[in-house]
């Protein structure tokens, strides 16, 4: 019974191992850059969903603002601002695929598609910012 129990510890840590034991400065395999890619999208990603928290929170204090100033019947910043980001995550999705068909069923492909990934996420997280100090947030 130990066994088993301690070879299910192992194979479930095994992940958490073996993203400790990435040197992504030094990476030379194409697995290993592979992953560090992937990492860095999701750590770009996770800058994003913190942003977004803000955006929408900025959205909805304007559009509290536009209510003062009577309602002319077009969406508002909230919505726009979701309508916006669903077309946003598209295109990200879709251009980042094409970039990555440079390498199109190479080892390289996933790298190439989370590069980008993370490039456009830092890009769009970038105009985020920016926007919400437009609105004076």
């Amino acid at each position: 019974m130990r066994m088993i129990v301690a070879a299910l510890l192992i194979v479930l840590a095994g992940p958490a191992f073996a993203e400790e034991a990435l040197d992504c400065e030094n990476a030379m395999a194409q697995q290993e850059m592979n992953a560090c890619a992937a990492i860095d999208f999701d750590e770009a990603d996770a800058e994003l969903n913190a942003v977004w928290k803000e955006a929408i929170a900025a959205a909805r204090d304007s559009d509290t603002e536009l209510k003062d100033m009577g309602d002319d019947g077009r969406p508002g910043y909230e919505q726009t601002l979701k309508a916006a980001q669903r077309s946003w995550i598209g295109f990200r999705d879709e251009w980042c695929a094409y970039i990555g068909f440079q390498a199109r069923g190479g080892s390289m492909e996933p790298m190439l598609v989370s590069g980008c990934m993370a490039d456009l996420t830092r890009a769009r997280t970038k105009d985020l910012k920016d926007e919400m100090e437009g609105l004076g947030n």
